[in-house]
């Protein structure tokens, strides 16, 4: 088994915090959103991962410690670690195509802008499975019509009238990628472009005009990083799911002078907590120090020094120097404000 993982974008929506460090890299709970990502794909499919394929952008933001973080993360689960370039931002379908040297076999193919939380058995008759999650408004997704089989006949995007309620989230098993290769080529060479892009869409709908088999998965939690707000909210999600399942949260270097921890919080490596209260739903990075301050609800990352202040949904980059009364702020990597 293989995992494609496209993530070339710049994460434009999370700034400033995506100015200095690619969005699939900033930390939630913990963990850098991509690893987090893979290893739960790992997790759920219970499989052996023989190659982990990395599509990055532009090597002077996707730079080595970029690329030597993947190859760890791969390492780690076993796999090799195959990097490729989509030097334009071109579409899904391009991104892709970049990794066409990888493009064989069974394979997952999970856009890292996302978080999942599932217990599945695939479904290896079909030829493909689109893991989709029930939404309350589906207006506002790419959605999947299903026949009476229960088999996705049509991808739908925001749909104007109802088609159905589950969204598309962005992950996807081919039981031979290689047959999306030879449509998203035909895509690429005769310039089917939607929204000033090539999509994956066109090649999974040209799957599916030949008889292939598309067949629906479904998570249990699906959590969105592509905004400050709905990553704050994911960190607190994660936050609870890993406190039930009895992981380890709290570093033991962790240095508490007359400070408090609400569970659940994650504190990384030599964090220092002077006078303060810290949680719920807080994660602070490695190497921070909070002096006579109140935080909940919020995302702090490494190097970075806070004092005085209550904050509430607040989301803070590394090596930032932050003296303040100001509740739910955003502030990017190396900014000092005192």
């Amino acid at each position: 088994m293989k995992i494609i993982v496209p993530m070339a974008g710049r994460g434009s929506r999370l700034r400033p915090h995506s100015l200095t460090v690619p969005k699939p890299l900033i930390p939630v709970a913990g963990k850098p959103i991509v690893h987090r990502l893979v290893s739960d794909i790992a997790k759920v499919l219970g499989e052996p991962i023989d190659e982990i394929a990395f599509v990055l952008g532009d090597p002077a933001f996707f730079g080595d410690d970029v690329v030597a973080s993947l190859k760890e993360l791969a390492e780690g689960l076993g796999a090799k670690a195959s990097i490729y370039r989509q030097d334009q931002p071109l579409g899904t379908g391009h991104a892709i195509m970049c990794a066409k040297d990888s493009l064989d076999g069974p394979a997952v193919i999970a856009y890292a802008d996302t978080l999942i939380r599932a217990d599945f058995d695939l479904d290896k008759s079909a030829d493909s499975v689109i893991w989709v999650k029930q939404v309350d408004q589906p207006e506002a997704y790419g959605v999947v019509k299903l026949n009476d089989n229960q088999e996705i006949v049509e991808l739908v995007e925001k749909p104007e009238q109802f088609v159905s309620d589950l969204a598309v989230i962005g992950i996807y098993y081919f039981k031979d990628v290689g047959q999306l290769k030879d449509e998203l080529q035909l895509v690429l060479d005769n310039n089917i472009i939607n929204g000033g892009e090539y999509q994956i869409n066109d090649g999974i709908k040209q799957m599916m005009a030949k008889g292939k088999k598309f067949v629906p998965g479904k998570v249990d939690e699906w959590m969105d990083c592509g905004n400050k707000a709905v990553t704050l909210e994911t960190n607190m999600r994660m936050l609870g799911f890993l406190e039930k399942d009895g992981e380890a949260l709290i570093s033991n270097s962790v240095q508490l002078d007359n400070a408090n921890i609400i569970e659940p919080c994650f504190i990384g490596e030599n964090v220092v907590l002077k006078d303060t209260t810290v949680g719920p739903y807080v994660s602070i990075g490695n190497n921070t120090t909070v002096v006579n301050s109140t935080i909940k609800n919020s995302l702090i990352q490494t190097q970075t020094k806070i004092s005085n202040t209550n904050l509430d949904s607040a989301m803070i980059g590394n090596h930032v120097v932050f003296d303040g009364n100001f509740e739910a702020i955003s502030i990017g990597d190396y900014s000092v404000l005192e």
